[in-house]
């Protein structure tokens, strides 16, 4: 506990300045805590992730009424469907403003994303001939026993330490990144999916992958996302075993040729590339547009 906010000035011997600063403190902290109160109390995990992305955050000092006032403007314009808060100004009841339910986006998944998806599975050791088990896989191989949510589990093998789990993998925080973004509410099959489409847009290659060519262009660019991808130089980013190129656009060029069979067989159309549909103050778009491509 702060010794400021503990000590009682009338209790303790002062004299002269020290007394008159001593005052001043208890004063000065009596007067702030109606209002820090409030703050502390409504943090939320937007501070976090506000925070990760440059964005406003409540993580602010006492507000006077101009500075609420700015603060709300600041809010108001990019930020409507975002958590507020809940703040009680002098004299005033505290007004709470209840954060919507996140707004799901999706991704549309063509032959030419699955086959990607399919490939970093195929990367990454998931891949299971193409079975949902796939999905539950922990790292080190064991399965997990829900898919309600991640399961935030550090496994041990000889060699390393990861709570990566899941098809592609996913760490702890990068899921929690994503569902947020998302509106994810499961570690389901296609929730993954949608998580990992994202990572590849984070990354500035979804375009490279909607152009249907497996190039080491694009799997460098995944190179930092997923540690088994080869860089420009045919290494892992992060010094881990690695796939060869050639034998991931081997497996990406024959499951993209099967997967394009299929469509041309159901009649169904190869058209449906791009992100998801953007609604005003939708974070996942906002996180699109400032996405930088990390080569």
């Amino acid at each position: 506990m702060n010794p400021f906010l503990s000590t009682q000035p009338n209790r303790v011997p002062l004299g002269g300045a020290a007394r008159a600063l001593g005052l001043s403190l208890s004063a000065l902290t009596t007067g702030l805590l109606p209002l820090s109160a409030p703050l502390a109390a409504t943090a939320s995990p937007r501070d976090s992730l506000g925070t990760a992305l440059g964005y406003p955050t409540s993580a602010t000092p006492a507000l006077l009424p101009a500075v609420a006032s700015s603060l709300d403007r600041q809010l108001e314009q990019p930020f409507q469907r975002l958590a507020m808060l809940d703040v009680a100004l002098p004299g005033q009841a505290p007004i709470p403003l209840a954060s919507p339910p996140p707004v799901r986006a999706s991704y549309p998944i063509t032959p030419a994303r699955r086959a990607l998806l399919n490939t970093i599975r195929y990367s990454e050791g998931t891949w299971a001939g193409g079975q949902d088990i796939g999905y539950r896989i922990l790292f080190g191989g064991s399965l997990m026993r829900s898919m309600e949510r991640h399961p935030n589990l550090v496994i041990r093998t000889a060699r390393y330490a990861s709570a990566a789990a899941g098809a592609y993998q996913f760490m702890p925080f990068t899921w929690s990144m994503a569902s947020r973004l998302l509106g994810l509410q499961t570690f389901s099959p296609e929730e993954q999916d949608q998580a990992a489409l994202l990572l590849i847009q984070r990354r500035g290659a979804l375009p490279l992958a909607d152009g249907g060519r497996f190039t080491r262009s694009l799997a460098a660019r995944l190179a930092p996302e997923w540690a088994s991808f080869p860089t420009l130089g045919g290494g892992s980013y992060y010094g881990q075993p690695v796939r060869r190129f050639a034998d991931l656009k081997r497996f990406y060029e024959d499951n993209l040729a099967q997967l394009q069979a299929e469509v041309s067989n159901d009649g169904m159309s190869d058209d449906l590339a791009g992100s998801p549909a953007c609604l005003r103050g939708q974070l996942v778009c906002q996180f699109a547009e400032t996405a930088k491509p990390s080569l």
